[in-house]
């Protein structure tokens, strides 16, 4: 019996989820394919949006005409704490021991799997399906691997790679939707269609129960909540602190903030203590974040502001003021 495990946020799910677990049952003769919305993503930080109650429901009707072969499981929320694959893995091990288990993940998180949870016994576990996505290619050979799976290569050949625990890497060209979780919420909560992206039954339970809805209504004058979080960053020791009003530009968002740290673990930490002094004081986490992984720099996206915390070095090589010179500059004190 051959099982695949598909783990992610789905928040929400939409047709690039779908076509990936379908292409994939397809092309590798899966038996089974447990979709597995987690609890709590333990390299993210929180964001504003449904409960995961509410993602395993909006996931169960995505697949919900796709068979009984597709199984939308609640064994990472029902499961206490961060959720981490390899426990899951173990889990599906146990209900079906005699069972070839294939983790599906997007190329993508290649470069990220050694910060996983016991991340060496993952290729024990299971084999890896690593699928195409959108701006990423595919291998072509061993250098452009990242050297922990270099490690433990026995051999490589065409897009397939035989690994010394056993298992086996396997890369997967698929016809991408061009879609992605992160895109469709900055959509809902503007107020664009969203048709070609969701399935119509997911699409229906967001509206009906009022999820992604923009965060205004719990943060109200956004130019007061800008040089609000501009102090929390002043009092955590932000080095170059800026705030500019982009309302007149044809910007992305109205207010955004720029600042720096002396190191990789100051800006995690500038970012990380934001995010909290806004929960205390508005009760209200990200739209999203993007880099905390790294350090390197940080996004954090609350609709009509955003704010850049970069390591000091990495914040030259992008420039951000450059764009924004026509905008205002706050007045920070």
């Amino acid at each position: 019996m051959k099982i695949g495990l598909f783990g992610g946020s789905f928040n929400p799910p939409h047709n690039g989820h779908v076509n990936s677990v379908i292409s994939i049952k397809k092309k590798l003769g899966l038996d089974l394919i447990y979709v597995v919305p987690n609890l709590q993503n333990p390299l993210k930080a929180p964001t504003e949006g449904p409960t995961p109650e509410q993602r395993l429901e909006m996931t169960r009707l995505a697949f919900e005409n796709y068979g009984k072969e597709i199984i939308v499981s609640d064994i990472e929320i029902l499961r206490s704490g961060p959720s981490y694959t390899i426990d899951t893995l173990k889990d599906i091990k146990k209900l079906h021991p005699k069972a070839e288990v294939f983790l599906i993940l997007g190329l993508d998180l290649l470069e990220e799997i050694h910060h996983w949870k016991d991340y060496k016994n993952i290729f024990s576990e299971a084999h890896l399906i690593l699928t195409s996505r959108p701006g990423l290619h595919i291998p072509e050979n061993k250098d452009e691997l990242p050297g922990f799976i270099k490690e433990i290569i026995l051999d490589y050949e065409f897009n397939i790679i035989e690994l010394t625990t056993g298992k086996r890497i396997e890369f997967l060209s698929l016809k991408d939707v061009e879609a992605s979780s992160t895109e469709v919420r900055k959509l809902l909560r503007i107020g664009k269609s969203v048709e070609k992206f969701l399935p119509l039954s997911v699409e229906s339970y967001i509206k009906s129960n009022g999820l992604y809805k923009n965060l205004g209504h719990k943060i109200g004058d956004y130019k007061k909540f800008t040089l609000f979080c501009a102090q929390q960053l002043e009092n955590k020791k932000a080095l170059q602190l800026r705030a500019f009003d982009l309302s007149k530009l044809s910007a992305p968002t109205e207010y955004t903030i720029i600042c720096s740290g002396t190191s990789t673990r100051h800006t995690t930490s500038l970012g990380e203590t934001l995010i909290q002094a806004i929960k205390e004081e508005y009760n209200v986490y990200p739209q999203s974040t993007e880099g905390a992984d790294t350090g390197r720099w940080m996004v954090i996206d609350y609709g009509s502001l955003m704010v850049h915390v970069f390591y000091d070095f990495i914040r030259q090589e992008y420039g951000l003021e450059k764009l924004w010179k026509d905008g205002v500059e706050l007045s920070l004190k």
